[in-house]
């Protein structure tokens, strides 16, 4: 049987890659989170998840060293700060709202089906507008909000107020914050 020696990690190398680690979670998809945290239930105990947890991040630290070498070796390679640099970066960037908008509340939400690009469609249908037209769109669980100009949404609130909207009667105000 062969005997694994390992170079003792520094605290410090430690607490910077749990630092890292959680920033990646913030970015990371939890659905896949979710998924792996699922079959780490199945098949480790409670008691033993920290020691899993444990060898995990050792191993994760030797890899690292082991990239960190290669590295050395061919200069110039900054594929780790490029990532990083894209994680930081916003997904999307809000457009800022011009004035005389005003934001409707629509009692209907992900719960019945809908979402942003139903409704946007819809509205569009109904009221003879463009995507552009709409500033923000924000579909909750049972109830959504929309950003338009004020013309569009008392045309908005004329139109579907009262009507049945993936079958349920649509409440169209404007939203009181």
């Amino acid at each position: 049987m062969e005997e694994k020696t390992s170079t003792p990690l520094s605290g410090d190398a430690v607490e910077r890659k749990i630092d890292e680690l959680l920033q990646e979670i913030r970015s990371a998809d939890p659905h896949e989170l979710e998924n792996i945290k699922s079959i780490i239930r199945k098949k480790v105990s409670f008691f033993s998840r920290m020691t899993v947890t444990a060898l995990l991040l050792q191993k994760y630290l030797a890899d690292g060293k082991k990239d960190n070498e290669r590295t050395q070796r061919r200069p110039g390679t900054e594929r780790a700060e490029r990532k990083t640099e894209k994680r930081e970066q916003p997904q999307h960037q809000e457009r800022s709202l011009p004035d005389g908008v005003k934001t409707l509340y629509i009692n209907i939400g992900k719960m019945k089906h809908l979402y942003a690009k139903d409704l946007s469609k819809l509205l569009q249908n109904e009221l003879g507008i463009t995507r552009d037209d709409i500033y923000q769109i924000r579909v909750h669980d049972k109830y959504s909000f929309v950003t338009m100009s004020e013309e569009n949404c008392s045309k908005a609130i004329d139109k579907l107020n009262n009507q049945p909207i993936n079958g349920r009667t649509a409440k169209v105000t404007y939203s009181e914050k």
